[in-house]
């Protein structure tokens, strides 16, 4: 009889260590699983490399490869292509974010679909024709550059204005986009008794080039100023030009609704002769203390603005949240627009509107276009 019970309990013994055993198995596997970043170079847009290492540091180097796309990414596309691929084949890849989605990504993501057909693939900035993008990527991340027609208004409005100048040139408005919005933020200005000046500057890639055509706005923006009075908002389409205008509104006691590419790094840094010490690089709320007490040393308070975090820092860090999470089984629909909100939100700390795209009729629902409430400095 003894030994009867001692051969039951030998039994179960190597049964619960089985169980146990498949269990650990099962642990460890659910813990294989790597995310992949495509993103630009540190001379290329620091603010997305900075944002992917911070995926990095999160995670762990086991579970996250970040490659770059060239500086030269128009002319250098198969690099781009092979990168992705390169990260596609990668054992236990389960999701990639190609953040900016530049010239070339519909290509690497129809590569790296031959490789992985079932990865999770986010296109976050594209530079490419919105459906040959959205019918790639599972979902695609962008601004909602036409619905800043409004906003771009009704910030300026609540900072005091009566005029908005916009400096733009030919070139950018034989954009469709880029001039669609102005024509809106016309409408919008004239609609709340705000006057609109259509204002004409110097392209950078004209015969002055950008150190020409960032003169001229370190000198018209005064004359506007002077013409107009300081409750004048200004906006310019190019990123070039962006420190010279900072730097002409704060001096000139105007208004700055935001950069063209709203972000507290675009522009103000440099323009308020703000340095940024090495522990400091990608802290985004000691960069708002610094520019928030520059404009109290100015009296400029609530006279400029921007959003409160860089969209694109914003797309790689909740995009990989959102893809570890989609990984750990938590939704399994590889688009779920209720946590990309989710999870927006909780990076960036303030309501976030997201509308999808519709295009000449067509809509597609996977093309997400994003606005932030602004920041007041």
């Amino acid at each position: 009889m003894l030994k009867k019970i001692t051969t039951l309990l030998l039994i179960a013994t190597l049964v619960l260590g089985m169980f146990a055993g498949c269990q650990s198995g099962e642990t460890e596997a659910t813990d294989d699983w790597k995310i992949g970043i495509l993103t630009g170079t540190v001379s290329q847009n620091e603010e997305e490399y900075r944002a992917a290492q911070a995926v990095v540091e999160k995670y762990g180097e086991e579970h996250v490869v970040v490659m770059t796309y060239p500086d030269k990414f128009m002319d250098e596309q198969e690099t781009t292509i092979a990168n992705v691929a390169s990260m596609a084949a990668e054992e236990n890849m389960k999701a990639l974010l190609l953040i900016q989605a530049v010239p070339g990504s519909s290509a690497a993501i129809d590569k790296a679909r031959e490789i992985n057909p079932d990865l999770l693939i986010i296109a976050g900035v594209p530079g490419e024709n919105p459906q040959d993008i959205a019918s790639r990527a599972d979902i695609v991340f962008t601004l909602d550059e036409l619905t800043m027609g409004r906003t771009m208004v009704e910030q300026a409005e609540k900072q005091g204005a009566k005029v908005f100048v916009h400096y733009s040139f030919p070139r950018h408005m034989s954009y469709a986009l880029l001039s669609a919005r102005r024509d809106l933020l016309k409408e919008n200005a004239e609609a709340r008794g705000i006057e609109f000046v259509d204002a004409t500057a110097l392209d950078p890639t004209g015969d002055a080039g950008l150190s020409g055509a960032q003169q001229f706005i370190l000198e018209d923006t005064p004359r506007m100023i002077e013409k107009y009075g300081k409750d004048t908002a200004f906006f310019s389409t190019n990123c070039g030009l962006q420190i010279p205008l900072i730097k002409s509104v704060y001096e000139g006691g105007a208004i700055y609704p935001q950069p063209c590419c709203p972000s507290p790094y675009h522009g103000f840094p440099a323009a308020l002769g703000i340095e940024i010490p090495e522990d400091k690089q990608g802290d985004i709320a000691f960069l708002t203390d610094q520019i928030k007490a520059k404009m109290a040393e100015k009296d400029m308070t609530g006279r400029m603005s921007t959003w409160p975090v860089p969209c694109s820092m914003m797309f790689i860090e909740a995009g990989a949240d959102y893809s570890k999470a989609w990984i750990d089984g938590e939704f399994e629909e590889k688009l779920n627009l209720d946590k990309v909100k989710e999870y927006f939100k909780a990076y960036a700390g303030v309501d976030i509107e997201v509308n999808t795209l519709v295009e000449e009729g067509t809509e597609y629902p996977n093309y997400l276009m994003v606005l932030l409430g602004y920041l007041d400095f």
